[in-house]
């Protein structure tokens, strides 16, 4: 799978597609508040394609206000990027160009790794700022995604059943496929989309949650289940290095009740 096969399973219309590179000072003066953020941004980047600008006359899609936000447009942007970089210097990258821009972004980062090259999809919700007037701050965490990834980020065990589910996930991203109530609610939709892949990738069944609660709920749980899973890898570990046979017992036992925790939050995806 490439970059240009999420392009096309978007479905964006000619109306919306803009096909210019974006030069690199505009995201260093704009989204690089340290020095190492602007090291960052110099050493990873190797292009950054803005690809289409989603508005009301170019989508039909009307714009959103309320107190909190306004969405009068959404940027899909693709950034190539020069080599393999840190899980966190990923993260962090994919946070300053979400911040970068006044718009919400729907980004696609195309990472060149030595296995292959790597493919994620990150989303942002914003709003505007408690305490300085005017200025755009992110609301939440990102949400995003690396494709045809298993969920712990190596290739899915059963190829057959990965490839079904994120064919499936592909197929929901078309524009069309989204809510068409607003720019906000098109953008949730998408958000929505990366929540069920992740979801899917635990229960081998992709399905978009239907309603805002099921949403929050499956947002509830995905978080659960990724805390969960980090503190199961930890007794692992020291559970395999401990030599007292008391301590090891105890340690098993808190395994065995955080495997059922595990278990019924599964259950809520």
């Amino acid at each position: 799978m490439s970059r240009s096969d999420v392009v096309s399973a978007l479905c964006l219309p000619d109306s919306a597609r803009v096909d210019q590179r974006v030069p690199k000072k505009l995201l260093l003066e704009n989204g690089a508040p340290t020095a190492s953020d602007k090291r960052l941004i110099t050493d990873a980047i190797e292009d950054i394609q803005w690809l289409a600008a989603l508005k009301p006359n170019t989508i039909g899609v009307p714009e959103y206000r309320d107190t909190q936000r306004e969405y009068l447009e959404v940027a899909v942007l693709a950034v190539t990027l020069r080599g393999a970089i840190t899980h966190a210097s990923l993260s962090r990258f994919a946070e300053l160009v979400h911040r970068a821009v006044p718009y919400p972004v729907l980004l696609l980062l195309d990472e060149k790794r030595a296995e292959g090259p790597t493919l994620t999809l990150s989303l942002a919700h914003k709003r505007w700022a408690h305490n300085e007037a005017g200025k755009i701050v992110l609301d939440g965490d990102l949400v995003s995604a690396s494709l045809f990834q298993a969920a712990d980020g190596s290739p899915g065990a059963d190829a057959k059943a990965a490839s079904h589910i994120e064919q499936d996930f592909m197929q929901s991203l078309a524009l069309a496929r989204q809510p068409q109530a607003s720019l906000h609610a098109l953008y949730e939709g998408w958000i929505v989309c990366v929540q069920a892949l992740h979801a899917a990738r635990r229960t081998g069944i992709y399905q978009t949650a239907a309603t805002p609660e099921q949403t929050a709920a499956r947002r509830q749980a995905l978080i659960d289940c990724q805390r969960l899973e980090g503190e199961i890898s930890r007794l692992r570990a020291e559970a395999a290095k401990e030599k007292q046979l008391a301590r090891q017992v105890e340690l098993n036992l808190t395994l065995k009740r955080i495997q059922s925790e595990l278990a019924a939050a599964q259950q809520q995806l």
